[in-house]
């Protein structure tokens, strides 16, 4: 969450001169006058309305950083090279001050209606929440701060950091309020009852992961966490009325591209529980098929390891079959699981609007792979011309939070399966997910890399998150926070990867009858339409993926790197915060 009202730093950042003006105001500058709050509901909406400019915008939705999506720069954070700030954006508390002057202002304390109070207390109780959980995701230990916080309460600027349980603790009780009394209409714009549930689903699920593989912070109760994930989860699946969305009467025709591909949420509202608005009436557009589609963008493009993840069409296992790993681009996408063809461009692909067929774009995608999640006509590929809704949460997440949370418990059924998983695979026509299978023939392919995963669920556990990686792709950074709470940073220090060619040559990637690349010797030779990539840019001359990044050797320290550092200027304006581990 990025946006903010203001630029502020906690704890004594208000001696800073130039910063300290706004969080010394008693009350928000930019509001109405504080005698006139409250006094009806339109001003409780009217100061509400404000707090979903926290929400994630687009980039925050597509702009996945972790190992699914490689671009042409890695973040400091994917690379190793992060260093202890001066100043973080992140360290900021601006959106807590404003959240807190509603939850303690006397005239909304006191306001005539309890009901129509407790309704705005709700939403800003799950926006404490979204605010907290990001800031325990950063750093671990927060300050937990209740109320607004006067600039001459020194006690309260300059206290330590609260512990991980004290503040999760709070967030669930902060979610517990809001999902009593947060309104049960469905709305794609307006937080819900089902907004919270599913928040508290994914919290949940990550609290109770992260307690459970990151045994070095000791920290207990990481069942109780995990069976409140079920909980939520199953009370959404129960009660919400949403489902998987599964009409071939989207813009493509297939279900799962179209949740993504459609221009207004409330075409896929079925399963979508929370979206970012965009308009093109109203000028309020993104930039996402601009940064798919254009040479200057980061060239985004799936990663080897994640492709080689999809199972085949009858549900088999790819990496099973020999030589998978040494497929030209045509073969290894044929009789797949159908989300591939609609998560990156395949033989075939055709755009929304358009009969021409397109192969893969090097120019636009580092490894061939070229994403087409999210992607609508021609006319919105142009910088900032995008203005399809941003989906931020959606019943088929809350489906794999609630297997999830249930195989690492050790309570999974089949039947459990069949209400979740299962769904999902219906959607594209794919064969169910059979735990008894999987556990008695767990993925070595998944077993390499999620090397944490141990006891008599390996198996299924494995396939829950083979699913999650296929089924999110580019939504809300979620591998990230995925690989972190399992603890498998490991992995972001592997090569990344894309499509296999077998030696110089000429390649016809989607069998159209016209080159698309051109792999060469030595030096490049001169142009003749084909995108030309180097032998010494694969894995091996001779034949080898496409090596992206690879000059930049990464690192990942499991001793420091799941968390991020305190910026130097607030420990020393502070000398009661205290760094994290080893930075």
């Amino acid at each position: 969450m990025k946006q903010q009202l203001f630029t502020i730093l906690m704890t004594g950042s208000v001696l800073i001169s130039g910063c300290s003006k706004d969080f010394m105001e008693r009350y928000p500058t930019d509001q109405v006058a504080p005698q006139n709050f409250f006094r009806s509901e339109n001003e409780f909406i009217s100061y509400t309305n404000g707090f979903y400019r926290y929400l994630p915008t687009a980039v925050d939705v597509y702009g996945e950083s972790a190992d699914n999506i490689i671009k042409s720069t890695i973040n400091a954070e994917i690379s190793g090279t992060r260093i202890v700030p001066t100043t973080d954006g992140r360290w900021a508390w601006a959106e807590l001050r404003n959240i807190n002057f509603l939850l303690n202002n006397p005239s909304a304390l006191n306001y005539k209606d309890p009901a129509v109070r407790d309704r705005y207390f709700g939403l800003a109780k799950f926006f404490r929440a979204v605010f907290y959980f990001e800031k325990v995701r950063w750093y671990g230990d927060v300050p937990w701060y209740g109320k607004v916080i006067e600039n001459n309460d020194v006690e309260s600027l300059m206290k330590g950091r609260d512990s991980r349980t004290l503040v999760m603790d709070s967030i669930m009780a902060d979610l517990d309020f809001a999902i009593e009394h947060l309104p049960a209409a469905r709305s794609v714009e307006r937080v819900t009852r089902w907004t919270a549930l599913a928040l508290k689903s994914r919290i949940a699920l990550y609290e109770g992961t992260w307690r459970k593989y990151h045994t070095e912070y000791n920290l207990p109760e990481s069942e109780r966490y995990l069976q409140l994930a079920v909980e939520a989860s199953l009370r959404f699946i129960n009660e919400s009325g949403y489902t998987i969305y599964n009409k071939t009467t989207g813009p493509s025709g297939k279900p799962y591209q179209d949740l993504f591909a459609s221009l207004n949420a409330d075409d896929v509202m079925e399963e979508v529980i929370l979206t970012r608005r965009y308009s093109n009436e109203l000028a309020l557009r993104h930039n996402l098929q601009f940064y798919i589609t254009a040479r200057t963008q980061g060239k985004p493009g799936l990663e080897k390891s994640l492709v080689n993840s999809y199972l085949m069409a009858d549900g088999t296992r790819f990496t099973d079959r020999p030589g998978y790993d040494t497929l030209e681009f045509y073969e290894e996408v044929q009789n797949r699981d159908p989300r591939l063809a609609q998560t990156i461009r395949t033989p075939g692909y055709t755009r929304i609007g358009q009969t021409t067929s397109l192969a893969p774009d090097f120019e636009a995608t580092m490894t061939g792979y070229q994403p087409i999640k999210w992607m609508n006509i021609v006319a919105m590929d142009g910088n900032n011309q995008s203005y399809h809704d941003m989906v931020l949460f959606r019943s088929g997440e809350v489906l794999l939070n609630y297997a999830e949370a249930k195989a690492e418990l050790g309570t999974l059924t089949q039947e459990d399966i069949d209400r979740s998983i299962k769904k999902l695979r219906d959607r594209v026509g794919m064969p169910n997910l059979d735990m008894m299978a999987a556990n008695n023939n767990p993925d070595p392919y998944l077993a390499d890399a999620y090397r944490n995963v141990n006891g008599p669920y390996k198996g299924v556990i494995l396939e829950i998150r083979r699913e999650r990686r296929i089924e999110l792709v580019m939504e809300n950074n979620l591998r990230w926070e995925d690989l972190m709470r399992w603890k498998e940073g490991h992995l972001l220090m592997r090569p990344f990867l894309g499509m296999y060619f077998p030696g110089a040559g000429l390649y016809d990637l989607n069998r159209d009858g016209r080159n698309d690349v051109e792999i060469y010797n030595g030096s490049r030779p001169p142009a003749t339409g084909p995108y030309q990539i180097a032998t010494s840019d694969l894995t091996n001359p001779d034949g080898g993926n496409v090596f992206t990044n690879r000059n930049i050797i990464k690192t990942f320290r499991e001793d420091r790197d799941y968390l991020w550092p305190l910026p130097i200027e607030d420990l020393e304006l502070n000398k009661n915060l205290q760094q994290n581990p080893n930075w």
